[in-house]
């Protein structure tokens, strides 16, 4: 067994008590990367010195051991610029400055300046500094857990679950999102599905085409939720928009969202039905620690 910095180590289940456990390799013991391995584990975010028995595997997230082996799927899709759009976006999630995440990461402000802006292929070391210094994983810097649910990070220890009022809940769909649209989809079952959105005049907006599930929505009350959770600090927010939805037919109006989209529908294709929400209840939750 050989791995690298970054690697991911999986210990599959070989009981029926026990549980599939998975955490991200963040220190090597020997050059030549054989065990044992230092180990931050996906459920608790404690490292831990770990000698792998027979039931554990390597999973390679990051360089291939051997010239002419191809990069894993995750590689070759998510490569150095997507690395430095990654970082630029959780550092400004994070309200963080570059001076401020450069001193952290102990790099040169100059050097996260072309991680972010050029296509910068970083070591492993590298990154395992600046997953520490914005709080997240170099398998999240990597997009090596973008087949995975959200919500795997651990539950605070003292959560405080509070409801917010309709103006929290407005400034937190802001003006623009991916959200989940809850229809009757055209065969009957129910459906929820993503959308691109755009808040305009108090009315949630979004694009699709006709005879699509989004489309359903049409002429119906409907469910229209976004959240954001914190993996790392176990934390986040939901807000449910419920209202009657409807085509948008007048050409100024049709102009208007167009012109003031913020990003095309995700999904392409032609979408060029807009569907307008106009919420009658508007309610949600917040996670919080019960002393903050």
């Amino acid at each position: 067994m050989r791995a690298h910095l970054g690697d991911q180590l999986v210990v599959e289940n070989t009981t029926t008590s026990g549980a599939r456990r998975d955490g991200e390799i963040v220190g090597l013991r020997h050059d030549d990367g054989t065990p044992p391995y230092d180990v931050r584990w996906s459920d608790t975010d404690e490292v831990t010195l770990v000698f792998p028995g027979p039931d554990a595997h390597v999973r390679h997230l990051g360089p291939p051991d051997r010239p002419g082996e191809p990069a894993p799927a995750t590689q070759r899709a998510h490569g150095p610029a997507d690395i430095g759009r990654r970082v630029a976006a959780e550092r400004r999630r994070r309200g963080l400055g570059r001076e401020e995440t450069a001193r952290r990461a102990r790099m040169a402000p100059g050097y996260l300046a072309y991680l972010e802006e050029e296509s910068a292929d970083p070591s492993a070391s590298t990154l395992i500094r600046l997953a520490d210094a914005l709080g997240t994983t170099v398998t999240a810097l990597r997009g090596g857990d973008t087949d995975q649910a959200p919500g795997r990070g651990r539950a605070m220890r003292r959560p405080l679950l509070r409801e917010i009022g309709p103006g929290e809940c407005r400034a937190l769909l802001g003006t623009h999102g991916v959200g989940r649209v809850a229809v009757a989809a055209p065969d009957g079952h129910p459906a929820v599905v993503p959308v691109n959105y755009e808040v305009v005049d108090g009315a949630i907006c979004f694009r699709t085409a006709p005879r699509s599930t989004p489309a359903a929505a049409v002429g119906s009350e409907v469910a229209f939720e976004v959240d954001h959770m914190d993996e790392v600090l176990g934390q986040g927010w939901s807000v449910l928009a419920v209202g009657p939805a409807s085509v948008v037919t007048a050409a100024d109006a049709v102009r208007r969202l167009t012109g003031r989209a913020h990003t095309t529908p995700w999904a392409g294709g032609e979408r060029e039905m807009w569907v307008s929400i106009r919420p009658t209840r508007l309610t949600g939750r917040r996670i919080t620690p019960a002393d903050g």
